[in-house]
């Protein structure tokens, strides 16, 4: 009997010592594995990476435009495509076409005026009051190439960098600038030849009075415009190409000569002046200025730091022009 309880007590103890041995195992196992941690979150900024997307036939991107923009007015007047053009195949083309198209928008094409305007000066009218020009006006074509280029990637707007240069005068001086000559010439004519004559007189009312301000640019054409039938000038004998010929003007000559003789006193810069082909007698050899509607120009500037006013004065036989300013810029002029 007592083996009996012996051996119940030993099953016992070996039950209880397997449970023990199982429940540490299982400890064991929970200790060996690794503690999950909590999910990371996903980038939600802008920069989270996107998907390549496809772009499907028809959505593909548009090819760069540029429009030309008028800053007077905010229209558009030219616009242009750089692909087009050659932009991504010969930028070396592209450039030339560039240039070109900046070149006829400030010079004109046939048939089609640019947006440069040479300047018309202001005059006075026989009451001393100011009979008002225009501005000189430049579009310069190298920056607008530039701007161009600038944009020619991506496309855009591209405004015309257009220069407006007025007369370099001050309206205070305006009652002073006859007060001193301080260039004159005379030059002489046959009183009988009156269609010349008359060709003379008209040239010379054309520049009588003009106010050429500090830089200022001349233009002989440009202020007596047109010599033809509607301006009243006359058929009169003319200098082409060595001879005599009758031609509607003839004559104006002997004033855009005169008043190089005149302005050729003073330190102006001169930009267009030609010679006849010809001697013509009244002047001395090499000092005349011929000039041509639409070919021939007398030009010069103005670089003498004060305001200049023309005086031409017709005679009978004669015809004289006077350079003249206000008394305080004669310090100036020395």
């Amino acid at each position: 009997m007592l083996k009996k309880w012996i051996f119940v007590l030993i099953l016992l103890c070996s039950i209880g010592l397997f449970g023990c041995q199982q429940k540490q195992a299982s400890e064991w196992k929970k200790t060996d594995t690794p503690q999950q941690t909590e999910p990371t979150e996903q980038p939600t900024d802008e920069t989270e990476v996107q998907p390549d997307i496809e772009t499907e036939p028809g959505n593909e991107p548009e090819p760069a435009v540029i429009h030309i923009i008028d800053p007077s007015t905010n229209e558009i007047i030219h616009t242009l495509s750089p692909i087009d053009l050659g932009f991504e195949m010969d930028i070396e083309a592209y450039i030339a076409k560039i240039e070109k198209l900046a070149k006829e928008l400030a010079r004109g094409t046939e048939g089609k005026s640019g947006y440069d305007q040479r300047m018309i000066l202001d005059k006075l009218d026989d009451q001393g009051q100011v009979i008002k020009g225009s501005p000189l006006i430049l579009l310069r074509e190298n920056i607008l190439v530039e701007r161009i280029m600038e944009v020619s990637a991506e496309g855009g707007d591209v405004e015309l960098p257009i220069e407006v240069t007025e007369s370099g005068y001050d309206q205070e001086d305006v009652p002073h600038l006859d007060d001193v000559t301080i260039a004159t010439y005379t030059t002489y004519f046959n009183p009988s030849d009156t269609n010349r004559n008359k060709n003379i007189e008209l040239s010379a009312k054309a520049i009588n009075n003009v106010i050429i301000g500090s830089g200022d640019h001349f233009s002989f054409n440009t202020v007596v415009g047109p010599r033809d039938e509607a301006n009243g000038y006359q058929p009169a004998p003319e200098i082409i190409n060595k001879k005599l010929v009758m031609g509607i003007g003839g004559g104006i000559c002997q004033t855009s000569s005169t008043l190089f003789n005149a302005i050729d006193q003073l330190p102006v810069k001169y930009i267009e002046r030609h010679h006849h082909s010809i001697d013509i007698g009244y002047v001395p050899k090499g000092r005349d200025a011929t000039v041509s509607y639409g070919a021939l120009d007398f030009r010069f500037q103005n670089t003498t730091d004060a305001p200049l006013l023309v005086k031409a004065i017709y005679g009978k036989n004669f015809l004289t022009v006077e350079i003249r300013t206000s008394q305080k810029y004669v310090d100036v002029l020395k």
